[in-house]
């Protein structure tokens, strides 16, 4: 037999819910506030049929333009061809989330003014940016110690001589 070209075909898997997460769904879902600019991350709940978006943007992380008293309207970017299409979609509260994809990056802003005003109080320099791993790793072996004196002396990496 042939199969089906439907809106909801081949997410038998893909909306199925979590081991004993079914049900209905919980009320700290729609007690959580949304407002423009929200990053949101689209996840479609299966429990609830209405304000479902379509499979494909199930895992998508987008923002939010428009809040209304049962749903919020997200701003995805989705690729096509060698194009990004900006599309504008509406979904209920319960097939939405915070996302955390900010989280680490909120936390280094705190932690780096935290260090900034320590620095200012013993009147040393600091520097807050993001330094790569392999780079450090290189400056702390012996072989590359010697010629990256320089290098360390302007990041203002500490190698233990």
């Amino acid at each position: 037999m042939p199969h089906s070209f439907g809106y909801r075909a081949r997410t038998r898997h893909l909306f199925s819910q979590d081991f004993r997460k079914h049900g209905p769904v919980k009320l700290s879902t729609f007690l959580r506030p949304y407002r423009v600019g929200d990053i949101v991350d689209i996840k479609a709940n299966a429990s609830q049929q209405k304000g479902m978006p379509h499979k494909y943007y199930h895992g998508r992380t987008g923002v939010v333009f428009g809040v209304q008293p049962r749903a919020v309207q997200v701003l995805i970017y989705k690729t096509v061809g060698n194009r990004k299409i900006e599309k504008r979609v509406n979904l209920r509260i319960e097939h939405v989330k915070h996302s955390k994809c900010r989280d680490d990056f909120l936390n280094r802003v705190k932690l780096n003014a935290a260090k900034k005003i320590e620095a200012k109080e013993k009147e040393k320099r600091l520097s807050s940016n993001v330094i790569p791993l392999l780079l450090v790793k290189l400056v702390r072996s012996p072989q590359t110690r010697t010629n990256l004196k320089r290098l360390c002396r302007k990041l203002m990496i500490r190698t233990s001589d």
